[in-house]
């Protein structure tokens, strides 16, 4: 996400490297590659510009403070610019003070909806709340049993009428099913287009009248570009919605649509998708995004996934464990399986700072702990929580039921036992919680050691 971006603009401040101060000339040199930046990331060419005349003044209106050089004081006027840009602050989904919250999800096929749906029931459930799904996409055959998968997956019911073709009275019926069984938030997902037309409009304005949603939220595709910024811009102007949603923000997506978008519709950003799990919905916070556009990473986000998988409780246990060096496999890949939930792999190591720029070339794939798996499952219970009983003939076993070699069989067993000395030593320290920093310990091992072969 966004390492093009990042390093364009690394570039653009290196050329105020080994300047005292800030001039027109250089000033304006930096300018010229921050726009060509964000113009080559599809930022809105008139936005583009609009920031740059913005940064361009707060620039020459600066004095250079002692021990701040230009190049540092002209990111901070970049980041607080971006930030601006993007929003400010972030936008929270309102509530409706009576009756139901009711939240309409709109925008053209494939954009995501369907999945976004069940990630914002999955995320409001998560928060205490009796979360309907209505299937209001009486167009597309899947669309139905898809949203009843993700409702099953995540325990949140789904109201369907597969004989009615009325996405009026489906929605209309799907809030008296939610007020009689005493649902207090229901999301209702409609029929996508390939492009905005006249049918489309109509069909989902007659919805809105109809049930007159707390909020109304477009979903666009964030790897479409300025194509995702004009289409929410008709969008809007014809119906008008109250925030964007931006889906498939871990893909191959150059940035544009996150830093134009607002500007453009003038409706802020409600939340990001990052991944497909059903985890991977993030709030959009502009000056987190703006942190991560420049390089700077972004720990807070890291912390708060972190805390949604950790349970406080399972954290107390382990600790326990800890302390008596009981740690073993099944606690182990608790851990991975916590991790993995978190989102993207890679997206989530680029949010620790100065990494980004390291790892932009790197494929780092979301199955880097699977041959791990693999080894741990194909153990006993005895094994799992007894590694010292694993001897040679054990381990032959243990490496052809999971495919693997003896000696990476070896070498996971080394590392288990560094990784519970590490985590020890790590929870003597500090009162418990080395378990996740040790999982990174044992992850970089295992590279290094592939890397030998």
């Amino acid at each position: 996400m966004f390492e093009n971006l990042s390093l364009k603009f690394d570039q653009a401040f290196k050329t105020l490297k080994g300047t005292n101060k800030l001039t027109e000339l250089n000033v304006a040199a930096t300018i010229k590659e921050i726009r060509r930046a964000l113009i080559d990331a599809d930022v809105n060419y008139k936005v583009a510009k609009d920031f740059t005349d913005r940064v361009r003044e707060e620039a020459m209106g600066q004095n250079i403070l002692i021990n701040v050089e230009p190049g540092q004081l002209m990111t901070k006027i970049v980041y607080d610019e971006l930030t601006a840009l993007m929003g400010g602050k972030a936008s929270d989904l309102k509530i409706a003070p009576k009756g139901p919250t009711v939240y309409l999800i709109a925008g053209l096929q494939g954009s995501g909806k369907t999945t976004f749906s069940g990630k914002l029931a999955n995320l409001l459930k998560s928060k205490g709340r009796n979360v309907l799904l209505v299937a209001g996409d009486v167009y597309r055959p899947a669309a139905m049993d898809q949203l009843k998968v993700l409702g099953d997956q995540i325990g949140v019911a789904v109201h369907i009428e597969r004989e009615n073709k009325d996405p009026v009275s489906i929605a209309e019926n799907g809030i008296a099913y939610a007020k009689e069984h005493g649902k207090d938030i229901i999301i209702v997902d409609t029929a996508g287009r390939l492009a905005v037309d006249e049918q489309m409009m109509n069909e989902i304005a007659l919805v809105k009248k109809a049930i007159q949603p707390t909020e109304t939220l477009f979903v666009v595709d964030s790897m479409t570009g300025q194509d995702a910024v004009n289409t929410a811009k008709a969008f809007n102007d014809r119906l008008g919605f109250d925030g964007v949603v931006l889906t498939k923000l871990d893909g191959d997506t150059r940035g544009g649509a996150a830093i134009s978008i607002r500007t453009v519709v003038d409706k802020p950003i409600k939340f990001v998708g990052t991944g497909e799990k059903l985890e991977a919905l993030d709030i959009f916070h502009p000056d987190r995004m703006a942190s991560r556009i420049l390089g700077f990473g972004d720990v807070v986000s890291l912390v708060e996934r972190a805390q949604q998988q950790f349970d406080q409780d399972e954290a107390m246990r382990l600790q326990k464990k800890l302390r008596k060096n009981e740690f073993d496999f099944d606690d182990f890949l608790t851990q991975i399986q916590a991790i993995k939930k978190m989102g993207n792999l890679k997206d989530l190591i680029s949010m620790i700072p100065g990494v980004g720029k390291q790892i932009k070339d790197l494929d780092i794939s979301d199955d880097a702990f699977k041959h791990v798996e693999a080894i741990i499952r194909s153990m006993t219970k005895e094994e799992r929580s007894k590694p010292l009983v694993i001897n040679g003939p054990r381990r032959k076993r243990i490496a052809t039921g999971s495919g693997r070699t003896v000696r990476e069989v070896n070498e996971l067993l080394v590392q288990f036992d560094q990784m519970r000395d590490m985590m020890k030593k790590m929870n003597a320290m500090s009162g418990g919680g080395g378990g996740r920093a040790a999982l990174q310990a044992m992850q970089q091992r295992q590279q290094q050691q592939q890397r030998k072969r």
